[in-house]
């Protein structure tokens, strides 16, 4: 079976620049355009006849890494697994877990031909998977939105709008001095995708609306609370809250909730969740189970050669429990 990696060794172009011709989402040279389009012609590539030759010597399984590296919330994890498997299930696909953390991995379960498609979570802005993952055969699909994955199909939900739309509220409610209590440290620093995505969409709002926006770490249990006295006892102003910490969240709203001066909390958070947390003007619900269905459905169409498009992001809706003029 002809590869986009066959085409781009004959071609003599890089596998990424393939993509770009086929998709035309940047400007390549006429002079690269025309050897990437002789290769395709000479080998007889086409993506959709390779997926159609990839299902049939199928496996029916598909590959699926979910590091549990420190930090991230297993909860979440567990929900976005179970709308990949239910989906998949519902259409006679079973679910390989992938217990490596790394391409080598992803790569062996691919070449080794023990899967027809690979579903590839946590991922990193900069992710060091990429590459390897764009070489191979197999079709792919990120949950993430990382740079430099043009020739992969990125699922997940919209989190840099979901920022956006905190920071827009809480301006509404007339909160002008704002803070995000995020994710732990040690996400942050590895830069998963969706946290820096919340991050840039909640600081780019509050530039715009003219808020003083901050970005607290803050670690997935009780010790979360001392990080939110620090934050308030250093800025008596501020009185808007975005909370986007599962295993921190009710240890945060029990601690504002003795609060005096007049807050406006949101969570950002599984909906079930938000409903067993008092004290939260609004809050914008993280669908983690049609996260992993949407990308399951995306491995369905690329297995039949159909196109799910590049970026499919599922969108933020706020639940709003109280109104700016109330």
């Amino acid at each position: 079976m002809v590869t986009i990696a066959d085409v781009a060794r004959a071609a003599g172009v890089s596998i990424s620049t393939v993509s770009y011709v086929m998709s035309g989402k940047r400007t390549i040279s006429q002079e690269t355009r025309d050897r990437v389009a002789q290769a395709i012609a000479d080998l007889q590539y086409s993506p959709h006849a390779s997926a159609r030759s990839l299902a049939s010597r199928s496996t029916n399984v598909i590959g699926l890494q979910a590091p549990l590296r420190s930090g991230v919330d297993v909860h979440v994890v567990m929900q976005i697994v179970a709308g990949i498997v239910t989906e998949a299930r519902a259409h006679h696909y079973d679910i390989l877990l992938l217990t490596s953390d790394d391409a080598a991995g992803l790569s062996h379960a691919a070449r080794a031909s023990m899967v027809d498609a690979l579903l590839v979570m946590d991922i990193e802005s900069n992710d060091p998977r990429i590459q390897t993952l764009e070489e191979l055969s197999v079709p792919t699909v990120l949950i993430g939105l990382p740079a430099g994955a043009d020739g992969l199909v990125c699922v997940d939900f919209d989190f840099e709008a979901a920022g956006r739309l905190a920071a827009e509220r809480l301006a509404e409610l007339g909160h002008r001095r704002v803070a995000l209590f995020g994710a732990p440290a040690e996400v942050l620093d590895r830069h998963t995708s969706y946290a820096d995505r919340l991050v840039r969409g909640f600081l780019t709002a509050c530039e715009e609306l003219g808020l003083a926006g901050s970005v607290h770490a803050c670690p997935s249990s009780d010790e979360a609370a001392q990080v939110v006295d620090e934050v308030l006892a250093a800025d008596p102003s501020l009185t808007g809250i975005l909370i986007h910490n599962e295993g921190a969240l009710p240890h945060i709203a029990a601690r504002l909730a003795g609060e005096d001066r007049e807050l406006g909390v949101i969570a950002l958070c599984p909906a079930e969740m938000a409903g067993t947390v008092s004290g939260l003007a609004d809050s914008i619900a993280i669908p983690a189970e049609g996260i992993g269905a949407a990308a399951a459905g995306a491995i369905r169409a690329l297995l039949a050669g159909d196109d799910p498009g590049k970026v499919v992001l599922l969108s933020p809706a706020l639940d709003s429990r109280t109104r700016a003029d109330a």
